[in-house]
């Protein structure tokens, strides 16, 4: 991914490249989700969950993680709500330097930390929620022991930014919309830092509208007040005071887009739906977008309204972990499997078919 986008990054000859083959993931083409929409309009659903760790955190830990290196740093250090971790965890085993994680005790999905434990992170789990991991997280790193790689950290954005010059070299120009789920919010400031600067650069002619969406429960940006206590299933967005909130502002205001709340109820729905509709399976923060995209389509509530939008529009909506990040939900609905006899007839009747 460095390599391709050399050019817009900021490394140079002699930043030590850590990578493990992230970038390049798939934009769907969504023929299910575009007939929701409706008049012509295609839906192409971005999926990070291709990246190496399952996330989208994998773009900017590549950049984050060279930097680091290239400054001699022995240990990388984040706080997370879980993809940050495991995406940190394997690009510092990559570099063969320590990680730290400082994680919200009891709060963290278990695929995600099976992860930073596999890749021989040190996990230091807190009795607090992801802003109090922050805000210790900040302390440590005012020190010389530390790189803080949360997306507080530049190099960090500057990679994320590299999946909106994959759309537009995929589509051949911006979207119209772009939707994704907020959290810390540093991903709606990269996407929107990456298609300015393939516009100022005429590798595309217009920007999208950025639409974003959080979690009822941990929805400070739409609440415009800190969430003290935010809670979600979506536990990858559950977040009570972004790091990037007065970007993410300021993306929404230049890009003329919308940020909007969804229900746990709707994320679970929507979960689903992608899943047995168009075969993308993510992780329930990652649907976030999608029940937006609904939201949008269907609801008079809707902050930014898809019943008026041109015809023939290009949204793109970008998924940002694999389900399996994040399943328990999931398991949670399955029904115990009840084992029948090895015979034709018996598995016919288990199909229906008798």
């Amino acid at each position: 991914m460095i390599e391709r986008y050399r050019e817009y990054l900021p490394v140079s000859s002699s930043t030590p490249i850590v990578f493990l083959g992230e970038g390049n993931t798939p934009l769907i083409y969504c023929p299910q989700l575009s007939k929701r929409v409706g008049r012509g309009c295609e839906v192409f659903v971005k999926n990070e969950g291709a990246n190496p760790t399952g996330s989208f955190k994998d773009r900017g830990m590549t950049v984050a993680v060279s930097k680091a290196t290239e400054l001699g740093a022995k240990a990388l250090i984040c706080a997370s709500t879980g993809n940050t971790s495991a995406s940190a965890a394997a690009y510092a085993a990559r570099a063969g330097i320590l990680c730290i994680v400082v994680l919200p005790a009891g709060k963290i999905a278990t695929g995600k930390l099976v992860q930073a434990f596999a890749y021989g992170a040190k996990i230091i789990a807190i009795d607090g929620n992801f802003d109090d991991a922050l805000r210790i997280v900040r302390e440590l790193g005012d020190g010389d022991e530390f790189v803080i790689v949360n997306s507080i950290n530049p190099d960090r954005i500057a990679g994320q930014k590299t999946a909106a010059f994959e759309i537009v070299d995929v589509l051949g120009d911006a979207p119209d919309f772009h939707l994704l789920p907020v959290g810390n919010a540093g991903n709606i400031t990269a996407y929107w830092a990456g298609y300015r600067e393939y516009q100022a650069h005429r590798r595309s002619a217009r920007v999208p509208a950025m639409i974003g969406f959080q979690a009822a429960g941990a929805a400070p940006i739409f609440y415009n007040r800190v969430v003290e206590k935010p809670e979600t299933i979506a536990s990858a967005i559950r977040i009570g005071n972004p790091a990037s909130w007065k970007q993410a502002r300021a993306v929404i205001a230049e890009s003329h887009g919308a940020i909007n709340v969804v229900s746990d109820e709707e994320i679970l729905a929507a979960q689903s739906w992608l899943a047995r509709h168009e075969g993308i399976f993510v992780e329930p923060a990652s649907a976030a977008a999608i029940a937006g995209l609904f939201k949008c389509c269907d609801s008079d509530e809707a902050t930014f309204s898809f019943q008026k939008i041109p015809e023939a529009s290009r949204i793109v909506c970008t998924v940002t972990g694999h389900g399996l990040k994040d399943p328990d939900t999931i398991i949670q609905r399955m029904k115990e499997l009840t084992p029948v006899r090895p015979n034709f007839d018996d598995v016919r009747r288990a199909i229906g078919l008798l």
